[in-house]
């Protein structure tokens, strides 16, 4: 039985084919921490230092096909769902010029990436690289 692999192996994973795909390049792509377990008191100093429940996970910081930049909003494979502040932010997101998609894993980021930087369509899901 294969097991499904936790979102931070997916992004991992994306990241590992980022540095390689992206090295001889300008292009940046980053990490938004903005989940995890935290305590009321850290809470509440991120939130009052502007951190926004429901922001995207992935920024790429390039602007393409008439967009700002790409955000993207990592799942698993199998199971996750978007929250109600994750569709609120990606709402106001897209009203303000980004791009943002909702992936399950990381080659599916991966084949929305190459889109967005090539306009090319993408290759077919599961051809494994």
């Amino acid at each position: 039985m294969r097991v499904c692999p936790t979102e931070s192996q997916e992004q991992k994973a994306l990241f590992d084919w980022w540095r390689v795909y992206a090295r001889n390049t300008p292009l940046l792509m980053l990490h938004i921490p903005n989940g995890g377990a935290r305590n009321a008191i850290t809470g509440a100093r991120l939130k009052a230092e502007g951190v926004v429940a429901g922001v995207p996970d992935i920024f790429l910081a390039a602007s393409r096909q008439g967009f700002h930049g790409l955000y993207i909003e990592l799942k698993r494979r199998q199971g996750g769902r978007v929250s109600e502040a994750q569709e609120r932010v990606i709402a106001r997101l897209r009203e303000a010029g980004y791009r943002v998609e909702v992936c399950k894993g990381w080659c599916e980021a991966r084949a929305v990436i190459e889109n967005y930087l090539t306009g090319a369509l993408p290759r077919a899901s599961g051809d494994g690289a």
